[in-house]
């Protein structure tokens, strides 16, 4: 349960630091760059927490798929950035993916032979 609850953190850390980024003006406002630093190192941190219950290649897509979508939903909310049908048609592109790979841990593992 631990290695969910640390993967809810690291993404929504990264996608704290990543508004933060925004807001800091390409790193020319203070606050905001160490907002952006500080979302990024406990996003990192929790990554690395998620990794010791979870396999690499799942864990890195849900963190990065989700942490994408959520991400490009801040946008439109905040920025008022377009969310049209591409956009839309391609986060729901990367979730499918998501949930590909998570059903793909559950295969029996390829035996190589020699």
């Amino acid at each position: 349960m631990a290695k969910y609850i640390y993967l809810v953190l690291a993404i929504v850390t990264e996608v704290f630091g990543t508004t933060m980024m925004k807001y800091s003006e390409g790193f020319t406002v203070l606050l905001p760059s160490i907002g952006s630093v500080a979302g990024y190192l406990l996003s990192f941190t929790f990554l690395g927490l998620t990794l010791r219950g979870m396999s690499l290649s799942v864990a890195y897509s849900v963190w990065a798929g989700v942490g994408t979508a959520l991400t490009a939903f801040v946008g439109f909310l905040i920025w008022d950035e377009p969310l049209g049908l591409l956009k839309v048609s391609a986060i729901l592109l990367i979730i499918v993916g998501v949930v590909i790979l998570n059903f793909s841990n559950q295969e029996e593992p390829v035996v190589k032979s020699s």
